[in-house]
């Protein structure tokens, strides 16, 4: 006689196990982009700030003239800089994604394959019982 409760419990616990792998590729990822981020945030408020304190010191046209292709600058660094975290971000999640669709697809695969033992099981006890 097949044993529902011990192929029960050992299917939940294989799903257990792929979906705590699956939450933990999840988490690295999103503490990864988090960092990401933070990074580039952290970055263009440093150099925002010390632009604005250049421009804080410029007393006429003149000066303002001069800080104001630094201006143009910083502000392209700082796009540029944001640009490249979400392009990184973006590539950690699909690198992510594709890892919890490889987990995800083993587990299938080795769903199938045990019911396909145990069909083949059953399927030659009942050939011997039915001779």
């Amino acid at each position: 006689m097949y044993d529902y409760n011990e192929s029960f419990n050992k299917s939940a616990a294989q799903f257990a196990d792929v979906a705590a792998n699956a939450n933990r590729l999840a988490l690295e990822n999103a503490e990864k982009v988090f960092g990401l981020h933070l990074a580039a945030i952290e970055n263009n408020i440093n150099a925002s700030f010390a632009f604005a304190n250049e421009l804080i010191g410029v007393r006429d046209a003149e000066g303002l003239k001069a800080v104001w292709p630094k201006g143009i600058q910083v502000a392209r660094t700082n796009a540029e800089r944001s640009f490249g975290a979400t392009q990184e971000a973006f590539a950690d999640t699909v690198k992510t994604s594709e890892a919890i669709g490889a987990l995800a697809k083993a587990q299938f695969e080795q769903a199938s394959s045990q019911v396909k033992a145990e069909v083949a099981k059953a399927a030659k006890a009942a050939s011997k019982s039915g001779k």
